[in-house]
């Protein structure tokens, strides 16, 4: 039997873009919730892929999403 639930959450308040990132040892997966970049841009080189889910998906744990959304294949210099 699957488990409900205990208190439901808006939409609006789950993370709305799955991300994956430059990280020290090869790509990261993160959840954010907007795709703002900040001051200067300085996330843009940092980010490898990224895509907005659909609100089905946004409730989902980070590794199922990594699972569902592989990582983009980054070349080491």
């Amino acid at each position: 039997m699957a488990r409900r639930r205990t208190t439901e959450t808006d939409a609006d308040d789950l993370p709305r873009f799955f991300v994956w990132v430059r990280g020290l040892e090869g790509p990261e997966p993160q959840r954010w919730m907007a795709m703002d970049f900040g001051v200067g841009d300085w996330k843009r080189p940092q980010v490898l892929a990224y895509l907005e889910l659909p609100e089905d998906e946004r409730h989902l744990p980070l590794s199922v999403l990594a699972r569902r959304y592989p990582p983009p294949r980054v070349e080491i210099l």
